[in-house]
């Protein structure tokens, strides 16, 4: 059974055991994507609904339930979509500036229950107050310049990420796991392949299945660096980035176990800075230019490390195969998709990621 047949009432009755004598005040759905501009995101992997409580004492409080979708992304059969939610419970709270899991369940026959009769998963956290970072990265496209609190904000990103990957994990199976998922899983390069029509413009399923084996060459690479394991957020990008004000934020939807490899986070952002501007003409090089650079930068001077160039590349590839996927972002044209493609296969052939590689997709 899913959210919406269970009812506002069943949702009421979740809500009484988080919130002991609340009220629900109102329930809306909460879109994956309501902006307008370059970058429309068309799908998601969940179906999140807004929940407005008002406690006893009159305080106002606001909860997020969210349940999985089917998708071909490996989520087809219900026990990925139990294992997808579980894990976000198991791990939310690992991540500092994170929304909070607060409860998780089964949708069943009666409404909201318990895990030990079977049904669809849901999950309960808390709401982040604020906007995309991909509305900022909207503006700079429609304006092609960045201000203050753009350069502000992606320091700060750089900045805590730096601080995030800064303590090494010790589990070997961990790090392989890590790197099995970015190729293996649903969510990663097979299944984002998978979910391309063989049609798609600037990536025939020649193309793309060349990209899978250099990806799946560099797993080798990898494989043997577990000393490369840390802390990371599994899906860093400026659709799970709000902002509130200033350089605050907080981050949705942490991703894969939060254990991995660094690379993973910084190319979940940075391929955006080149994606959102290869869609708008002329803004690369006082707009998402800057945003590149200085990101980079920074990560690397507050300690990121350097080895984090020297992993990139698949990490790289997999974004961008996300990004030109039509699944997610049907707005992209042809030439755009073959030029970030075109990065990606440029990155997997180096040695070591270099940031300039981006430069000559805008010359």
């Amino acid at each position: 059974m899913t959210m919406e047949r269970a009812g506002s009432d069943a949702i009421a009755r979740a809500v009484s055991e988080l919130v002991p004598g609340g009220r629900v005040v109102a329930i809306r759905a909460l879109a994956p994507d309501v902006g307008a501009g370059v970058a429309r995101k068309d799908a998601g992997y969940g179906r999140p609904m807004r929940v407005e409580v008002e406690a006893p004492g009159g305080e106002r409080r606001t909860l997020v339930f969210r349940t999985a979708l089917a998708d071909p992304f490996g989520h087809d059969r219900r026990a990925d979509r139990w294992a997808e939610l579980l894990l976000s419970f198991d791990t939310f709270d690992a991540i500092p500036d994170h929304v909070r899991a607060l409860d998780v369940g089964a949708v069943g026959p009666e409404g909201l229950v318990s895990l030990r009769t079977a049904g669809e998963p849901y999950l309960v956290t808390t709401f982040a107050e604020g906007r995309l970072y991909a509305e900022d990265l909207r503006r700079v496209a429609r304006d092609g310049v960045v201000g203050e609190e753009d350069l502000g904000r992606c320091e700060a990103l750089a900045r805590w990420l730096g601080r995030l990957h800064r303590e090494p994990r010790s589990d070997r199976v961990a790090w392989q796991r890590a790197l099995r998922d970015l190729l293996g899983s649903g969510e990663g390069i097979f299944g984002i392949v998978d979910a391309y029509p063989p049609d798609t413009p600037g990536a025939s399923p020649s193309r793309l299945a060349a990209i899978e084996r250099r990806c799946l060459d560099w797993r080798w690479k990898l494989r043997g660096r577990a000393d490369r394991l840390r802390r990371i957020h599994g899906d860093f990008h400026p659709f799970n980035l709000v902002f509130s004000e200033g350089t605050r934020f907080t981050l949705l939807d942490a991703s894969r176990g939060c254990l991995g490899d660094p690379a993973d986070d910084v190319a979940a952002l940075t391929v955006n800075y080149p994606f959102f501007a290869i869609q708008a003409p002329g803004t690369w090089a006082r707009g998402f230019g800057p945003l590149w650079w200085l990101f980079f930068t920074t990560y690397l001077e507050c300690g990121g490390g350097r080895e984090v160039l020297e992993d990139l590349a698949p990490f790289l590839a997999w974004r961008a195969l996300v990004v030109c996927c039509p699944r997610f972002y049907p707005d992209l044209g042809g030439p755009a998709r073959d030029a970030l493609l075109g990065l990606a296969e440029r990155a997997l052939d180096a040695p070591m990621f270099d940031p300039a590689l981006a430069e000559a997709l805008f010359r």
